[in-house]
C-alpha cells in the first residue's frame, strides 16, 4: 500500500533533499509539505499547506499517514531571539509529534544534531537533546532521531562562515579517524537518503543515529 508523507521543514537543505527522495519514491503516493510560503515545487503527489507554525493545530487534520518528517532548524544569526529560536527548535517538532501520536503516524522522524544533550552548558546542544527526551516520551511508535554533523550542500542562503566550516572539514576530514570519524562532515543528501530508506522499515522502537551510522544507512 502506498504511504503518505507530511515534512515540516521541506525548504531546508535536509528538508529539500528529503522532498526530491519521497516524490521520486514508488512507497509515496502523497507528500504533504507544512512552509510558511509556497515552494517553487510542483509534482502529482505534493500537496502544499501554508502554515503559521504556531497554530499548527489548525492543520492537524492533514497531519496523517505513514510517517511525519521534521527537519526544521534555525540559526543564532537567522534567529537572535533564543525564544523564537526555541520555538523553532523544540516547540514545533514536539507539538508536531504530539499530533503525530494522537492521528495514529506510526513514524516520526527528527533531525537533530551531533552533541544533543540535555544536560550541556551550550544552549544549542542542550535545546537539541531536550527535544530529543520530550518527542521520546510522546510515545510514537517508531522514532528516529539523527544527529549529523556538519552538513554539505547546496543552502539558498548566503553563510559565509558555514562554507569556510565546510571547506575546512573537506580538508581535515581524512584526519579524522578512529573515534573522532563522528564528526567528519555529511551531505544533506545522505541523511535525507537515511531518513527515506529507515521510513520504509516496520520495526518498533526508539533509534539514533550518529553521524556516522546515518552514512551506513544512506
Amino acid at each position: 500500500m502506498p504511504y503518505k508523507a507530511v515534512i515540516a521543514g521541506a525548504s531546508g537543505l535536509i528538508g529539500s533533499c528529503l522532498l526530491e527522495q519521497l516524490l521520486a519514491s514508488p512507497q509515496y503516493n502523497e507528500v504533504v509539505v507544512l512552509v510558511r510560503k509556497q515552494l517553487p515545487v510542483a509534482h502529482k503527489k505534493l500537496v502544499q499547506v501554508i502554515v503559521d507554525f504556531d497554530h499548527l493545530e489548525d492543520h492537524q487534520a492533514l497531519i496523517t499517514g505513514h510517517a511525519v518528517f521534521c527537519c526544521l532548524g534555525s540559526t543564532r544569526k537567522k534567529t537572535p531571539d533564543l525564544t523564537q529560536y526555541r520555538k523553532i527548535d523544540y516547540e514545533y517538532p514536539l507539538q508536531l509529534a504530539q499530533i503525530a501520536v494522537e492521528n495514529r503516524v506510526m513514524h516520526y522522524h527528527l533531525v537533530s544534531a551531533l552533541g544533543a544533550d540535555p544536560k550541556s552548558s551550550n544552549f544549542y546542544s542542550r535545546m537539541k537533546g531536550e527535544i530529543e527526551e520530550a518527542i521520546k516520551r510522546t510515545g510514537i511508535k517508531c522514532l528516529h532521531i539523527y544527529e549529523p554533523s556538519i552538513l554539505t550542500g547546496n543552502r539558498q542562503e548566503s553563510r559565509p562562515m558555514e562554507r569556510f566550516a565546510i571547506t575546512l572539514m573537506n580538508a581535515i576530514n581524512p584526519l579524522l579517524i578512529g573515534k573522532l570519524k563522528k564528526y567528519r562532515s555529511i551531505p544533506a543528501a545522505t541523511v535525507a537518503r537515511a531518513m527515506f530508506k529507515q521510513s520504509l522499515k516496520t520495526e518498533e522502537g526508539i533509534f539514533v543515529h550518529s553521524s556516522e551510522r546515518i552514512k551506513l544507512l544512506a
